[in-house]
C-alpha cells in the first residue's frame, strides 16, 4: 500500500518549533511530507484571504516551502501550485504553540487552515499544543511529539464526515501525566479571557497590546475545554455549517406567522 501523501501548515510560521513536532509526527505515517507555512506568524487570522497584495513563495528544498500570506493562503497555494499535479491525501495543521478550544476555533489559523483542506476536499487535522494552565510559559512539545502519533494513527483509521475536520488539542502535562482522550464538543468559556492591555511609548503615545488572561472557566463535562482543564487530549470534529438549527426552526415559525399576514 503507498504511503499517503501529507501537506503540513500551520500559524505560527514556517520557523516555529511545533512545526517541527509536526514533521517528526507526520514522518512516523509517511516519506511523502510537504511543508506550505507563512513566512511569518499569522495567529489569529481565522480564514482570512491576501486579497489585495501579491503572494511571494520562497523554497527551502524539493517539499519545503513558505508563503507570504495567511494559513489559507498556504493551503490555496499548495493545492493550486505547489502540489498540483498530485493534491495530499492527508492535511495536518499546527502543532499551534497554544490551545485552541472553545470560541477560539473561530480565530484559530491552525484550525482554519484544516476548515480550508476540508473545503477543498482533503482530510484535515488541526493540532495543539496547549500551555499555561499550570502558570508554566514553556510549552510541554514532548507531549504532543509522544502522544501524537499514537493519535494521528487512531484517527485515521476511525470513518468521519467527509465534510469535517477534526481539533486535537494536547494538555498541559507531562507525557506521562496525561490522562487519557477524549471525544469532545466545542464548549464555550463563562467570561471573556480577551483583553487589551494599555501601554505608553517611549515617546508618550499610547498603544495597546491584545493578549488573553489565562483565566479558567467551569466547563461541561464532555467539552474540549473539561477535557483539556483535566489533562485529557480533546479531539473535536468540527464542521463549515455554522447555523443554529433551533433558532432556525423558531424564526421561520414567528417570521412566518409575521410575513404571511
Amino acid at each position: 500500500m503507498s504511503q499517503p501523501r501529507i501537506l503540513l501548515v500551520n500559524d505560527d510560521g514556517i520557523h516555529a518549533p511545533g512545526l517541527k513536532v509536526l514533521e517528526e509526527i507526520a514522518r512516523t505515517l509517511s516519506d511523502d511530507v510537504w511543508t506550505v507555512a507563512p513566512a511569518e506568524e499569522q495567529s489569529g487570522m481565522g480564514r482570512a484571504l491576501t486579497l489585495n497584495a501579491p503572494l511571494r513563495v520562497q523554497q527551502y528544498d524539493d517539499k519545503r516551502f513558505s508563503v507570504s500570506g495567511t494559513p489559507t493562503d498556504c493551503v490555496h497555494m499548495a493545492m493550486d501550485i505547489l502540489m498540483k499535479d498530485a493534491r495530499p491525501d492527508l492535511l495536518l495543521s499546527g502543532v499551534n504553540s497554544g490551545q485552541n478550544i472553545a470560541e477560539d476555533v473561530t480565530m484559530s489559523g491552525t484550525v482554519a487552515a484544516a476548515m480550508h483542506g476540508v473545503q477543498m476536499g482533503v482530510q484535515s487535522i488541526a493540532l495543539s499544543q496547549a500551555y499555561g494552565f499550570e502558570g508554566r510559559a514553556k510549552i510541554r512539545w514532548e507531549t504532543s511529539r509522544e502522544h501524537g502519533p499514537r493519535v494521528l494513527k487512531a484517527l485515521l483509521d476511525a470513518p468521519w464526515s467527509q465534510n469535517t475536520l477534526l481539533n486535537v488539542n494536547f494538555p498541559d502535562r507531562a507525557p506521562d501525566q496525561v490522562a487519557g482522550v477524549e471525544v469532545t464538543a466545542q464548549g464555550q468559556r463563562d467570561q471573556v479571557v480577551l483583553h487589551a492591555d494599555a501601554r505608553t511609548d517611549l515617546r508618550g503615545r499610547d498603544y495597546y497590546w491584545l493578549g488573553f488572561n489565562g483565566k479558567l472557566s467551569d466547563p461541561a463535562a464532555g467539552t474540549d475545554l473539561r477535557a483539556v482543564y483535566d489533562g485529557r487530549i480533546s479531539i473535536t470534529p468540527l464542521h463549515l455549517d455554522l447555523t443554529n438549527y433551533e433558532a432556525r426552526t423558531r424564526l421561520k415559525t414567528a417570521l412566518g406567522e409575521t410575513l404571511d399576514r
